[in-house]
């Protein structure tokens, strides 16, 4: 197990959590020890996504950073998006879904690292999306005030709701019969059936992140150093705690026998493990803690397993055609770096989100070729192990 964080100060942190087995009459002891600091992007780290064997990092200098856990070696980087990667998302081993402030969302085979679809999905930014857990839908929010659902299966836009105000995070629920949108400080629970508010959520400040802790409770965190659980059926809080000194910036939870996890990190450079009680009701009590001493701002907890236990998205045509530069050797693995291009909306046709029907137009602005240029020197300095 490993938590990987990243950072305003543009740093992957990854610690190795050692779990030693209870003694008698105390419970395991859970101690994080770190493992790797690795300084590859240009500017602050806003998305990290792991699966099985690899972790993705999307930043603000527009770049994508693949990572071999497995391996412990740097992967490669993918230069599709032009604007800040806001979220980056792991359907099983197979997919990579990432989406941008320049409005694409693009899926990615996993293994071999290739665009295999571009989609122009928001007319702003692309602030968060979530796959339903079939893997048939997603849902995505930007800053055209629309919450947008993709038929995965055809991969086309299925349905776009107009929202009055921008929202910054969307989730399913574990069954996928609910899912959350936020803005602001306010959460609407919609039903998909009805595909309609059920109820609203209150926060006290503006929310960061959320995870559900079941189909019914989830955790919401803010621009404060309290974390609060809220039933999304009766909308009541259902406990809140102190979890750092600053606020806030991302929590998930995971689930492994005998424990379910809430993992937090904050301004404060705290990453912080809690195991959850069997009722919600209930403050959950601390596992461990690590201070980074950076100011973090995304989260990730890489689990090594066999596999993910999900399969891969609807079956996909041919991959778009990209220019694969060869790839370059990097101690024990050779890390390809694919410069992709840019498509438009309109590619969207029965093909499939994973596959598509149209060659990609070349990017030949001058940012681009200065990014592939400060890329290359990047990557020849990089040429060692995290």
């Amino acid at each position: 197990m490993e938590l990987v964080a990243g950072s305003y100060e543009q740093v992957l942190f990854g610690f190795r959590v050692n779990r030693e087995p209870a003694t008698s009459g105390d419970r395991e002891t859970w101690t994080p020890v770190a493992d790797f600091t690795h300084h590859a992007h240009t500017a602050s780290l806003s998305a990290v996504a792991a699966n099985s064997r690899f972790v993705v990092t999307g930043s603000k200098d527009e770049t994508i950073h693949i990572y071999d856990l497995k391996k412990k070696i740097e992967h490669g980087a993918l230069l599709h998006h032009s604007g800040t990667v806001t979220c980056l998302k792991f359907y099983g081993t197979r997919h990579l879904i990432s989406g941008a402030e320049d409005g694409l969302i693009c899926v990615w085979d996993a293994k071999k690292w290739e665009c295999l679809k571009s989609i122009k999905a928001h007319k702003g930014h692309v602030t968060f999306l979530s796959i339903h857990p079939s893997g048939k839908l997603a849902l995505s929010v930007g800053t055209d005030k629309t919450l947008r659902t993709w038929n995965l299966v055809e991969g086309r836009s299925a349905f776009i709701k107009n929202i009055k105000q921008n929202a910054h995070i969307v989730e399913w629920s574990p069954s996928g019969e609910k899912y959350i949108v936020v803005v602001l400080n306010k959460v609407d629970v919609y039903q998909l059936d009805t595909a309609s508010v059920s109820g609203t959520i209150t926060n006290g400040k503006r929310i960061s992140s959320v995870t559900f802790l079941s189909d019914s409770v989830l955790a919401v965190a803010g621009d404060e150093e309290i974390v609060r659980f809220f039933d999304c059926d009766s909308l009541e809080c259902l406990c809140e705690f102190k979890a750092h000194e600053n606020r806030v910036k991302d929590i998930l939870s995971f689930e492994i026998p005998g424990h379910h996890v809430l993992v937090t990190a904050s301004n404060d450079g705290f990453i912080k493990m809690w195991t959850l009680k069997q009722d919600k009701k209930d403050p959950p009590s601390l596992l461990c803690e690590v201070d980074t001493g950076a100011r973090l701002t995304c989260l990730g907890v890489w689990l090594d397993r066999a596999t993910d236990g999900k399969g891969s998205l609807p079956p996909a045509t041919e991959p778009c055609p990209v220019n694969k530069k060869q790839p370059k050797k990097i101690k024990k693995e050779s890390g390809d770096k694919n410069q992709e291009e840019e498509t438009s909306g309109s590619n969207s046709k029965k093909s499939g989100l994973t596959g598509d029907s149209k060659k990609p137009t070349k990017r030949n602005s001058p940012l681009s070729a200065k990014k592939r240029k400060m890329t290359d020197v990047l990557e020849k300095k990089r040429k060692k192990k995290i």
